[in-house]
């Protein structure tokens, strides 16, 4: 191995722990929990609301935004690697 990342695995692992996140804070906010956060992210995020399609577009927004900064963070770890 030459001390690169892989900028496609590292910007899919970035996507799917973004969406997982997105999921996670949108059900325990629907339950109650964390309703100050989710209240932040909808606040941050155009497409996150406690509905069900809402939590839908906020972890599509999330996986996207995550893939890419995973993606642009492997790109430059590697131009210096």
């Amino acid at each position: 191995m030459d001390g690169k990342l892989n900028e496609t695995a590292l910007g899919y692992a970035g996507g799917i722990i973004s969406g997982a996140g997105m999921l996670a804070l949108g059900i325990l906010a629907n339950l109650g929990i964390y309703t100050n956060a989710a209240g932040l992210m909808m606040q941050g995020h155009m497409f996150f609301s406690l509905t069900p399609l809402g939590i839908l577009g906020g972890i599509i927004e999330a996986a996207v935004i995550g893939f890419v900064l995973g993606y642009i963070i492997a790109v430059v770890y590697n131009k210096f690697a």
